[in-house]
Formats: C-alpha cells, sequence, structure tokens
C-alpha cells in the first residue's frame, strides 16, 4: 500500500483532462504531499511523466491495477517548481500555409490509436512516451514541427527535444483538436 495524501479520480477522462485536474489538485495541496491519480486513459503515464518534468513536480511512478493507472506525484515547493513553455510555436494555420510550398518535418507525438484514425500526410507518429528511445530517427539539424491532439503535449516534446539538443523545433499549436489541413487514416 503506497501512502498518499490524496487521491484524484481521473478514470474515462482523454488527455488533456487528467492533467488538467492533476494540476488543479496539485495547486490546493501542500510541498511535499503526495498525488494518487487514477486514470484509465492509456497516454496518461507519458503526460504525467512528461508534465512532472516541466513542472518540477516528482513523477515517483506508476502502478497498474487491471484497467486503472495509478500515477504518483509528490508536489514540489515553490522554489522547486517553475513550468516551462516551449518558445518556438506555429499556428495551424502557419503550418498549413508552410505545406502548400515545402515539405516540414511533422512529428505527431499523440498515442498510435490516435494517429492512426486521422494524421497529417507525412506526419512521423512518435508517441510522447517513445520519444526518448526513438531520438536517433530524427535530423537534429532539420526544423521539426512537433504536434498533438490540443498543444500541451506537443509542448512537453518540444522541450524534450530541444534540451536533446534539436537545434529547430517548433509546437503546433491548437494542434489537430483544431486542424483544418488535409488527414489521412493508415488503417489496414
Amino acid at each position: 500500500m503506497i501512502k498518499t495524501n490524496s487521491i484524484l479520480d481521473a478514470k474515462g477522462l482523454a488527455c488533456p483532462m487528467p492533467i488538467v485536474k492533476t494540476k488543479k489538485a496539485m495547486n490546493a495541496m501542500d510541498a511535499g504531499h503526495v498525488l494518487e491519480i487514477q486514470a484509465t486513459d492509456k497516454g496518461s503515464t507519458a503526460d504525467m511523466k512528461a508534465w512532472s518534468e516541466s513542472t518540477g513536480h516528482q513523477y515517483l511512478g506508476t502502478v497498474e491495477e487491471g484497467t486503472v493507472l495509478k500515477h504518483y506525484i509528490r508536489k514540489s515547493s515553490s522554489d522547486e517548481q517553475i513550468e516551462k513553455k516551449h518558445e518556438n510555436v506555429i499556428s495551424n494555420d502557419d503550418l498549413l500555409s508552410k505545406m502548400e510550398n515545402q515539405k516540414p518535418v511533422v512529428v505527431d507525438v499523440r498515442e498510435s490509436a490516435e494517429f492512426v484514425f486521422s494524421h497529417i500526410p507525412n506526419a512521423v507518429s512518435l508517441p510522447l512516451g517513445e520519444l526518448e528511445e526513438r531520438l536517433s530517427e530524427l535530423d537534429k539539424n532539420t526544423e521539426i514541427h512537433v504536434i498533438c491532439r490540443t498543444g500541451s503535449r506537443s509542448d512537453l516534446a518540444a522541450q524534450k527535444l530541444t534540451s536533446a539538443g534539436f537545434k529547430q523545433v517548433i509546437n503546433v499549436v491548437p494542434g489537430m483538436s483544431q486542424w483544418n489541413g488535409p488527414t489521412e487514416k493508415s488503417i489496414s
């Protein structure tokens, strides 16, 4: 049994809601306290790790119990945390106009199930949880446009890529949830 100070029920919620609710719950907690987040979204493990990293909170780990993922995060004190945002951003429309006369590299960091049903043509599927192991698949000197559903996971991915030495990383906002450009499916 893991001792926690608070439990958050995020079962049945999809990205970005588990993070939104976690952020709110963490704000109400004291530094040093531990929050247990119960989620059913498979992508929530990578999201919790990345969000914790970007805010300075301590991701302790995840325990699977059937279909429920129990994530544990320790709240850091205010001097430990500063939420970072990736500074280099492009709008959906600007990416779309860029696509008219060039073939920009687009890395989609949503879960593969999200990617299969709808993605930008020629986009590379690289789920956030696999990003670190698959960095070698990307060219550090190429301009990379990172996209997810809402701009949240892609922001975290853009930060990771930049800190790994990638020179030209751009977060696409607001992401696939409001993408009006061409899409394709890759269901066989």
